[in-house]
């Protein structure tokens, strides 16, 4: 089977390039095909569905002055809202000791869309053809004539091959020829955003923290939880309501590091530990959820290598390294957030990265 453009990876960056091409490029005579390794389409970007609300596992917000995702929510017609910050800000001390009003809300001001952030994947992934869009499709081995082996078995042909997956799961396939030492060095040393995060979610029947004038942030030097948010539905109620429009939830970054939280019996030891910290910030209701949930992204190796596990102590100062550019005389390029022009990890970077680099394309076919 033969393409022109071969996407590898089904995260925001890879549908966002998609739609790009589709649009753009399909006048050209371009025909493009995306293989997901996953089950499902987006990457880092998670959504749990619960009672006809969202709740994300993965990146949560965007911000003022982040145009091109505002832009796609409001093409996808996508409503956005503004994150809960209303309250007392808490922090537990080294001991358990919870002070309120020490600091503020960090997230005040930033927007979540109100279906989650996998709205914006489920709309991406409506607007392209389906027979283009190959999920269970893990890339092997990749060579410098354009052909794609996968995992199953199955080959591709393609003349021209996109990465829009993290650099270091890039290093990991089998490129013939091999890449150079300096190109290797380089995809192995872009840290992957969010590689080494987990977050904790539960769930609630309403919003208690607020009726109690809490905002639901807090911050924890004593943990598993060291930074907590409102993760609520916009529809959820403060206080005890008979029918909540929505459910409430409290989500948190856990603290421990990945290496700590690796086998058996950790996400139970770590889900009893999460919820008695949350009962100690915002009262006994919170030991009482409707539901919680982990999720590990250091564990997950469609997302994270081995390298992930020590995650970098400040935002990387990310790009395209110079050993990546025109690899095999520009016929295998990246296309993810962690090599953007600019906001690269973040939501806006992916969309940066799927913008230049569909700019790019177009102008190899001028």
């Amino acid at each position: 089977m033969q393409t022109d453009i071969a996407i590898i990876g089904g995260g925001l960056s890879g549908l966002a390039l998609a739609r790009h091409l589709a649009r753009n490029l399909a006048r050209e005579g371009c025909d493009f095909q995306l293989f997901e390794a996953r089950s499902r389409f987006g990457g880092r970007i998670h959504s749990l569905q619960h009672d006809g609300a969202a709740f994300d596992l993965g990146p949560a917000w965007f911000w003022p002055g982040q145009h091109r995702i505002a832009a796609l929510a409001e093409a996808l017609g996508l409503e956005r809202f503004d994150q809960y910050a209303k309250g007392a800000v808490s922090y537990e001390s080294e001991t358990g000791e919870v002070f309120r009003n020490m600091g503020f809300a960090s997230m005040q001001g930033s927007w979540r869309l109100k279906r989650g952030m996998g709205s914006l994947i489920k709309g991406l992934a409506e607007q392209l053809p389906s027979e283009r869009l190959h999920l269970d499709h893990e890339v092997q081995a990749i060579t410098q004539p354009g052909e794609i082996r996968f995992r199953s078995g199955q080959r591709w042909q393609a003349r021209k091959i996109i990465l829009a997956l993290p650099p270091r799961l890039a290093a990991e396939i089998s490129f013939t020829p091999a890449l150079s030492r300096e190109q290797l060095r380089a995809l192995q040393n872009i840290p992957t955003w969010m590689g080494g995060h987990a977050k904790f979610v539960a769930l609630y029947k309403d919003a208690f923290w607020r009726e109690a004038g809490l905002s639901g942030d807090a911050m924890s030097r004593s943990g598993p939880l060291a930074e907590i948010h409102d993760a609520s539905a916009p529809g959820a109620l403060s206080g005890q309501k008979p029918e909540p429009a929505s459910p409430a939830a409290l989500f948190g970054f856990v603290g421990t590091s990945a290496v700590a939280r690796q086998g058996q019996g950790q996400e139970a030891k770590l889900t009893r530990a999460a919820l008695a910290q949350l009962s100690r910030i915002f009262g006994p209701q919170a030991a009482h959820p409707i539901k919680t949930v982990l999720q590990d992204w250091a564990q997950d190796r469609h997302t994270a290598t081995p390298r992930d596990l020590i995650p970098p102590n400040q935002h990387p100062a990310y790009g395209l390294p110079v050993a990546l550019h025109s690899i095999w005389g520009g016929r295998l390029s990246l296309c993810v957030s962690e090599v953007a022009p600019e906001m690269g990890g973040y939501l806006e970077g992916a969309l940066a990265a799927a913008e230049q680099t569909a700019a790019d394309m177009k102008k190899e076919l001028i």
